[in-house]
């Protein structure tokens, strides 16, 4: 079965375009539920708290909506996830540098120096972890889109099958006791979905918006 390269971009041009008019709410729902995860898994990586991952995912949303206007999509100038990693990397940083200024239930005044002894104890959210956190997720993100989109296509207690041994690391022999099914069927259902999840994947990785 074969689909139109548009359906398998994380976030289709076409959408990007749709985006740049603020009022379209369905369209900003749509890119909200795509990608708040993303920024959140990648803001908690980095070291910040549930409450501090919950505004930057907040403030990143903001500045896609204030700057999205002059986001053109170009390969020659970088790619859409690049643009969303440095937007969601400043909102991360400027929640580290708000913590300079709370030390030991402290607030420092903003004119005030930092300690060399605080400094060192900072994180700098410009640094590899981050980018490594980046890396990371997107390759969640991007399984768990082409993961769904297989589950679309194939039967329910196969996909089913596939979900508890691959993605929850069930041992074959529980998952198929627990699904009253013969131990051949997990390992079939493992290689069909597998292989179709890795046709999805490669679609996604061709794609200049998502990479």
């Amino acid at each position: 079965m074969n689909s139109a390269p548009d359906e398998f971009l994380p976030t289709r041009q076409s959408l990007l375009e749709r985006l740049k008019n603020l009022d379209d709410q369905a369209s900003w729902r749509t890119f909200f539920d795509q990608y708040w995860k993303l920024i959140y898994s990648v803001a908690r990586k980095s070291g910040l708290s549930d409450a501090e991952a919950q505004d930057v995912v907040q403030e990143t949303i903001l500045s896609v909506t204030k700057s999205i206007h002059r986001f053109t999509y170009d390969p020659a100038y970088g790619s859409f996830k690049g643009w969303l990693k440095r937007l969601a990397q400043w909102r991360i940083g400027d929640c580290i540098r708000r913590r300079q200024y709370q030390v030991q239930g402290r607030r420092l005044p903003r004119e005030e120096e930092l300690s060399t002894s605080i400094s060192e104890g900072l994180e700098d959210p410009t640094m590899s972890s981050v980018e490594y956190a980046w890396d990371e997720e997107w390759k969640n993100h991007v399984f768990e889109l082409a993961s769904e989109k297989v589950k679309q296509r194939v039967r329910p207690a196969v996909y089913q099958m596939f979900y508890f041994h691959v993605c929850k690391r069930m041992p074959a022999k529980t998952v198929a006791s627990r699904l009253g099914v013969k131990l051949t069927e997990v390992y079939l259902a493992k290689y069909k979905v597998s292989a179709l999840v890795k046709k999805e994947i490669k679609a996604l990785e061709k794609s200049s918006v998502a990479t």
